[in-house]
């Protein structure tokens, strides 16, 4: 497992390429896609830290939620200030709070 920097930008540099991705989806426990990352501008950050998650744990738990948190750096704190401003991080707030986990189902392009 890679070691969260202070930086987005330099936690990025050390996450796997999103190149042959089409989108994220993620699944809750009967099923339902609940949210989409697709991989287009603006969101190839989110995509890149969710699919390190997918790569490194069996679920978006409470754990594995932490350290992308970890891994967004700067912008937690962002969106802990701006609630609906950064919704991928929301999420992972979510459930850390005590949310539900859930699964990463990655589509290739």
């Amino acid at each position: 497992m890679i070691q969260a920097k202070a930086s987005f930008k330099d936690n990025l540099q050390l996450l796997p390429s999103i190149d042959s991705l089409e989108r994220i989806d993620l699944v809750d426990a009967n099923g339902a896609i609940v949210a989409t990352i697709p991989n287009e501008a603006g969101k190839k950050g989110s995509l890149s830290v969710y699919q390190y998650l997918a790569q490194t744990f069996d679920s978006l738990d409470a754990q594995a939620c932490a350290f992308g948190l970890a891994l967004f750096a700067e912008n937690t704190e962002d969106a802990k200030n701006r609630p609906g401003a950064h919704p991928n991080i929301d999420r992972l707030l979510e459930i850390v709070e005590g949310g539900a986990a859930l699964n990463i189902q990655i589509t290739e392009a």
